[in-house]
């Protein structure tokens, strides 16, 4: 059995976890004055599912930060690497982020919080 099978084809490398949390986007390009709260849905080491209505393109680099519970500011650039919209039929719309530069405190302070979930 593959390692994908055996997950049930959840092909994911890094383990996620329900955290809401609220996030600052901007654009990694600085084409777009100005930044956008949302919250995230899910929130891995590999990358966070924002729920939104303002989708940004597949492949579009940007620049995200939130704060942890503990106060601790994380700051990762990421890229939409998938977008969901609206279809009614109870999919959340949003954008499934994958980090592609993140310190390796801030992914540590990651991987604390999903491991013992949003609760502390």
């Amino acid at each position: 059995m593959t390692n994908a099978a055996s997950r049930g084809n959840n092909l994911r490398q890094h383990a996620r976890s329900p955290v809401e949390l609220p996030i600052t986007v901007s654009d990694a390009a600085n084409r777009v004055e100005g930044h956008i709260e949302f919250n995230t849905q899910d929130l891995s080491v590999g990358g966070a599912f924002i729920r939104s209505d303002l989708l940004f393109e597949v492949g579009e680099e940007l620049q995200l930060d939130f704060t942890m519970p503990d106060g601790q500011v994380v700051r990762a650039r990421g890229k939409v690497v998938r977008v969901a919209r609206d279809s009614g039929d109870d999919v959340i719309p949003g954008m499934g982020i994958q980090f592609v530069a993140l310190t390796d405190a801030d992914r540590d302070a990651i991987r604390a919080l999903c491991t013992r979930g949003s609760h502390g």
